[in-house]
Parts: C-alpha cells; sequence; structure tokens
C-alpha cells in the first residue's frame, strides 16, 4: 500500500517519506479500514516536528496522523463480519501507535471506527477525532447545557467552530471570541466578539446584562485566565483543551477557589469508555438531523503530506486540512 512515514523528527519536507510499506492485517479485536481521508492536526505536526516537551521516537518508522475516514474492508477474529462494507471515522490511529491514517489501510481496534451517516462525507468523517469530540467533550462533557450562555473562545479554529455549533444544538446561548470580522462569520456564532479591539470580558457582562457565563470553552488557558475569571460566574465551569501562550501558567488559586470555578483541564485522546461512547452516539444524532457544518480545507493527496503540513503549522487557514486518499 502506499503511506507517509517519518523516522526522525525534523522539518516536514525534510523527514516525510511517501513509498509503499505492506498492507496491514486486522488483529483480533481489529478492523482494516481502506482509508478515504487523512485529517491533519496540530499534533499530529508537533508530533512530526518533535516539538512536544520530552519527545522521542516511540517506534523506528511512523505513519501520522490520528483521525481519518473510509470503508472496513476485513476484520479479525472476534468482530461481527457484518461491520465489513461499513463507511467509518476513526480515531486515536496515531495515537501511542506506529500506524495513522496517512496510508490506503489502516488496522485499529474496531472500537476506533465508528459508523459514518450516508449523508456525510469522508472529508468532513476525517474531522471528527480531535477537533469535533474535543468539541463535544469540552462542550457538553459535563452533562446537558441547555440554558447556559457558554463563551467558546477562537471561536473560528477547528475546535471552536464545532464547539459553537454543538453548546447551540445543546440548547445554550454562546458568545464567541475571534480576531476578525471574517473569523466572526466563519465561527457560525451569532454573538461573537474581537479581542483584538474589544475589552472581552467588559463585552462579555454588557452582552449578558452584568450575569456573565455558566461556562468557558477555552483555547489558551494561560493566556485568558484572568479574563475567563472576570467574566465566568460563581459556580461555573472552564473547559480547557490548550495553552499555548503560556505552556506552564502560573495558576491563581484563591480568585478561583473564592468564585467556586471548576478547571477542568481536558485531552481528547484521554477520553474513553462510556464518555466517549456517548460523545460518538450525540455526534451521530447531529450528524444524521443535518445539525452541524463542516470547515473543510482541501490538503491534497499523500505525495502533498509535507505541504500540508506545512499549511496547518502557518496557522492561516480556516478548518482542518485533509488529505484524500
Amino acid at each position: 500500500m502506499k503511506a507517509v512515514w517519518y523516522e526522525r523528527f525534523g522539518p516536514a519536507v525534510e523527514v516525510l517519506r511517501v513509498g509503499e510499506m505492506p498492507e496491514p492485517v486486522a488483529g483480533p479485536g481489529e478492523v482494516l479500514v481502506r482509508l478515504r481521508a487523512s485529517g491533519v492536526n496540530p499534533s499530529d505536526v508537533k508530533l512530526r516536528a518533535g516539538a512536544r516537551p520530552g519527545a522521542v521516537m516511540a517506534f523506528p518508522r511512523i505513519v501520522p496522523h490520528s483521525d481519518g475516514a473510509g470503508v472496513i474492508e476485513a476484520v479479525g477474529p472476534g468482530v461481527d463480519p457484518g461491520r465489513v462494507g461499513e463507511r467509518v471515522w476513526v480515531w486515536n490511529a496515531a495515537w501511542q501507535r506506529a500506524m495513522g491514517t496517512a496510508a490506503e489501510h489502516v488496522a485499529l481496534p474496531a472500537e476506533q471506527a465508528v459508523r459514518l451517516p450516508d449523508g456525510t462525507g469522508f472529508a468532513e468523517g476525517a474531522c471528527f477525532g480531535i477537533p469535533a469530540m474535543t468539541a463535544w467533550y469540552a462542550v457538553m462533557g459535563d452533562g446537558p447545557v441547555a440554558g447556559q450562555t457558554i463563551l467558546v473562545t477562537g471561536g473560528a479554529g477547528t475546535v471552536g467552530r464545532y464547539a459553537v455549533q454543538m453548546a447551540r444544538a445543546g440548547g445554550a446561548r454562546v458568545i464567541a471570541t475571534v480576531s476578525s470580522p471574517e473569523k466572526g462569520a466563519h465561527s457560525t456564532a451569532e454573538e461573537w466578539i474581537n479581542y483584538r479591539d474589544t475589552d472581552v470580558a467588559g463585552a462579555v457582562m454588557d452582552l449578558t446584562g452584568g450575569a456573565g457565563v455558566d461556562r468557558v470553552v477555552e483555547v489558551d488557558f494561560g493566556a485568558n485566565q484572568a479574563v475567563d475569571l472576570a467574566l465566568v460566574k460563581p459556580g461555573g465551569v472552564i473547559a480547557a483543551y490548550a495553552s499555548a501562550a503560556e505552556m506552564v501558567p502560573r495558576l491563581e488559586f484563591y480568585p478561583f477557589m473564592f468564585k467556586n470555578v471548576r478547571l477542568h483541564m481536558l485531552i481528547v485522546y484521554q477520553l474513553a469508555g462510556a464518555k466517549r461512547r456517548e460523545g460518538e452516539r450525540q455526534l451521530t444524532e447531529w450528524l444524521e438531523a443535518g445539525a452541524l457544518t463542516h470547515a473543510v480545507v482541501p490538503g491534497g493527496g499523500l505525495a502533498d503530506c509535507a505541504a500540508a503540513h506545512d499549511m496547518v503549522a502557518a496557522g492561516a487557514k480556516l478548518g482542518t486540512v485533509v488529505l484524500d486518499i
């Protein structure tokens, strides 16, 4: 099969290779998926670059990317043969594994291949494992949000855009922060604040009549914790999935304590068991109801993988870069 791999960390154009490698075989409890699309996420790019603290090559050769979508071609022992031919999206393909989705085939545990509704394309399905499920976990991970007011920071981002839609689908009022009117429109939020030219805390308090918000879906905790603290209601939740500006921020403990704020630092790779099944079910319901729109950025084919990584690293795209396989 054709695949992309790297055998050392470094710049994409220097370390990513495209070639032939043996097709994997579905083992016990596994499915073999013929991939049609592979999502490229910032975590994939950072891992390939060796940008994680203490990064080491966990395997001699790594096929990158955790997200993808395709069709089950074969099943291993213990898996329902009726799943052959099923359209699926996959998650955590490259999480603590050598074989990700930048290939024509991937074999992985059957639970990591989720049915893809017929009305949803493969390119869109390749956006679900990290962006969509992170958004679901950040918005819905603590229970229903109907009647709440939720602030989504970075509402035009790959996670933020899904979070805006999911919070609204869950019955919440949504306010997003963005960096331009163009990104305000892209976010799909009905109410948005340009954080570059507006006092976010003041604007949120004005919009909510001084009440603040019940929940913050936070893309940069270290940079925004003071603002979040000012606008979150007593007893509210800050669900943070990144902190790029300050990777080791200093936490102002007592201000959070006296406001009885719950901090939820989350990573979708560790979402497991019944909670993940709940997210998959709700995402499927929304997809079948046409409640979500998707921002797919075409990244070319497997041969264009290095350029796709550079596109993600540049940070200028609006949506998830997806390779067509």
